[in-house]
């Protein structure tokens, strides 16, 4: 399908079936330093309708048609190559996700339209909400974000703080550090001042994990990202994720097993690889997972004609090697 992909194993969200709202092009209103997806294709700040919506709902409508296709997901996720909330269509969206299907709804955002009325009112419709603040010193916001001219950092902690008081569902905040960038010990204090006015569930702590979109973005040591987690959870008691923890990609500790996915041939496995691997870069590893492949060797053996015929890429980051 060309709107939905997966299900893929998420360590926030677990066996996740995403709803890609821009699968063709990126459109945002940041240009972030750190972002997988790769540069913003088009910077900007206006709600349209980017998208059919009309497209997206067949599509749906097509997928949980099949109880069965629904049986392994633990939840719905909206997201797209950019911002799903600029798309007109997002509430529309989530209202038709809500009818057809009995499982959680999630909304990856970040959070700069929540300074919007009507984006608020439309995200009353998710279970689950994440959002983005990477920083609220305008300097270092400006050096990681990117942000489209226009936008207004105190607008947006304003708008972000006014949600979170607002929404029913579950909050989970994701915050994204970058070395030398936003997380100096005055990013800490300033953040801890603007958070504390907030109402959150959840914090997921990041850093730069997969390749970035430009390559001077680099992650902080393990050792600061605990120490700024255990500042986080102690300041404002709640719970607070950290990425994965070992260098080979495992997943942190108490989040499941993967789901194994059933792909009725080799052909079809290739098509969903593919998919999975157009929305983030991944590696064997993370592929293996999902797919349950016979191991990473199996992955790299299986995916190699298609790096040599140039319809996917390689590329080293981390000490390890990433599809794309």
């Amino acid at each position: 399908m060309k709107y939905l992909f997966g299900p893929v194993q998420s360590r926030r969200l677990g066996r996740s079936l995403g709803i890609d709202l821009f699968p063709e092009r990126k459109i945002c209103n940041l240009h972030c330093i750190y972002c997988e997806v790769g540069p913003t294709g088009t910077l900007a700040s206006r709600r349209a309708l980017y998208t059919p919506t009309e497209e997206i709902l067949a599509e749906l409508d097509a997928f949980c048609a099949d109880p069965a296709n629904l049986a392994p997901i633990d939840v719905l996720t909206v997201t797209a190559k950019g911002e799903p909330t600029l798309h007109l269509g997002l509430g529309d969206i989530l209202c038709h996700v809500r009818r057809l299907a009995a499982k959680p709804v999630a909304v990856l955002t970040n959070g700069t339209t929540l300074t919007r009325d009507d984006v608020r009112g439309e995200l009353r419709w998710a279970d689950i909400v994440i959002p983005s603040l990477d920083s609220v010193r305008e300097e270092s916001f400006t050096a990681v974000d990117r942000p489209a001219p226009g936008l207004d950092l105190t607008e947006i902690i304003d708008g972000l703080t006014v949600f979170s008081h607002e929404y029913a569902g579950k909050l989970w905040l994701e915050i994204l550090l970058v070395r030398g960038l936003n997380d100096s010990d005055a990013d800490m204090d300033a953040l801890l001042s603007a958070l504390a006015r907030m109402r959150l569930d959840r914090i997921q702590l990041n850093t730069v994990v997969r390749p970035p979109a430009e390559p001077f973005a680099q992650p902080l040591s393990r050792e600061r990202l605990e120490a700024i987690a255990q500042m986080l959870h102690g300041y404002l008691a709640v719970p607070v994720d950290l990425p994965h923890a070992s260098p080979d990609g495992e997943p942190a500790p108490g989040l499941g097993d993967a789901p194994k996915v059933q792909a009725a041939s080799r052909h079809e496995a290739v098509e969903r690889i593919i998919q999975m691997v157009r929305r983030r870069p991944c590696t064997a590893v993370d592929i293996e997972r999902v797919f349950q492949l016979g191991g990473p060797e199996q992955v790299e053996q299986l995916l190699a004609p298609l790096v040599d015929s140039g319809i996917l890429h390689q590329r080293e980051h981390g000490r390890q090697r990433y599809y794309h």
